[in-house]
């Protein structure tokens, strides 16, 4: 959802990696001003209410739920944007939509470059602009957004630098809402949980066990097996594999890769041992999860 028109969904696509990214206005056009806002009303209505999976490979976007709601695939995971929401999403993540006719709320675009002075300032708001998150949206994010929309619309002589200047404020406003959110997690685990989602994303066609992640996050294979379990209810081993079916589903979603090279990439070395650990997580065997995808293609 950012700058003008329709061809902004429509547009060429490019394959650098296994899944499409679609352009902002073609292969070599630049972002078309320093920042986007735009009605979720606006564009949504013109798509029946549904826009389709896709990514953007050089911009970030915040969707602000004022009034309605959103069924939403990140990375071919289910999740609502409700009623008084935001949803923060970085470059390149898959994203879709369908809303409730009628929703009405703000989509904020921002190419990477608004961001970068942000990231390379503080490591620590690179890491919350590296992943989705959502917030609650409180009297301070939307005066900004407000503000942000109104200095869009407007022809100030300093209209630039102040849309880079309430972007700034934005971000970071929605960083420490995340940073806050983190912080009341017990035992400080959503920290070294993201640590070791990025070290399955790494190694995950090697094979790591359990015991090889803990001796990389320098900690003990029960301590690790205590935190994903006060995280998320289950073992270290559950959460990990998870992590790893979660990237299958992104890839026979999103790629035309055959299923066992899928396997392959990530540490199944036999297909029919993937397809069986597939079809005992998810439900379904892996080619049929992939056929809607494809047929809706």
């Amino acid at each position: 959802m950012d700058a003008g028109g329709k061809d902004l969904y429509e547009s060429c696509m490019s394959a650098p990696g296994p899944i499409p990214v679609f352009n902002l206005f073609g292969e070599t056009a630049a972002f078309p001003d320093v920042i986007h806002c735009e009605r979720i009303w606006d564009r949504a209505r013109l798509h029946d209410w549904a826009i389709s999976p896709h990514r953007h490979r050089e911009m970030m976007q915040v969707f602000a739920m004022r009034q309605g709601e959103a069924q939403v695939m990140l990375d071919g995971d289910a999740a609502c944007l409700h009623d008084g929401q935001f949803l923060f999403v970085p470059a390149l993540v898959v994203h879709g939509f369908r809303f409730r006719k009628g929703s009405e709320g703000m989509v904020l675009s921002f190419p990477l470059s608004v961001a970068a002075g942000l990231q390379a300032a503080s490591a620590e708001i690179g890491r919350h602009l590296s992943r989705p998150f959502f917030g609650a949206l409180d009297e301070g994010l939307l005066t900004l957004i407000g503000q942000l929309s109104d200095a869009f619309a407007g022809q100030g002589a300093y209209r630039g630098p102040l849309l880079a200047a309430l972007s700034h404020a934005l971000l970071t406003a929605i960083c420490e809402l995340d940073r806050a959110a983190s912080a009341e997690t017990v035992g400080g685990s959503p920290q070294r949980l993201q640590r070791l989602a990025a070290l399955v994303a790494a190694h995950m066609a090697e094979g790591w066990r359990p015991g090889d992640y803990a001796r990389a996050l320098a900690i003990t294979p029960g301590h690790l097996n205590r935190l994903c379990r006060e995280a998320t209810g289950g073992s270290a081993s559950r959460h990990i594999e998870g992590l790893v079916m979660a990237e299958a589903c992104r890839l026979l979603a999103f790629t035309q890769l055959p299923v066992a090279e899928i396997g392959y990439r990530l540490g199944f070395h036999d297909p029919a041992h993937f397809s069986r650990r597939f079809r005992l997580l998810r439900g379904t065997t892996p080619s049929a999860y992939r056929r809607p995808f494809m047929t809706v293609a």
